[in-house]
């Protein structure tokens, strides 16, 4: 608790250096009641990735090992069905 202190100039303005919240990964049901990560859902796949092209740390996205698996599979098939590049190289 503060009790009437002010916090140091410094903690003021640390505010304009937090990270940006994690994107939001909807998680989908199959016909057997099974969560999986759609692969057609390329704008949210987009956001999981860095701008070379690979994916975001666990802990920067928030997911457990299974919702990283399943999302590096969805970015797998999406990769393989030309929804989304390898690499954004631009050479």
């Amino acid at each position: 608790m503060n009790r009437g202190r002010r916090d140091p100039p410094w903690k003021e303005n640390m505010s304009q250096f937090q990270a940006p919240p994690p994107p939001v990964i909807r998680r989908q049901k199959d016909a057997k009641g099974r969560l999986f990560i759609d692969y057609k859902q390329v704008d949210e796949l987009r956001r999981a990735m860095t701008q070379n092209g690979k994916l975001l740390s666990r802990k920067r996205l928030e997911m457990s090992a299974g919702d990283q698996s399943m999302l590096a599979q969805a970015v797998k098939r999406a990769r393989f069905m030309a929804l989304l590049p390898f690499t954004n190289a631009a050479n």
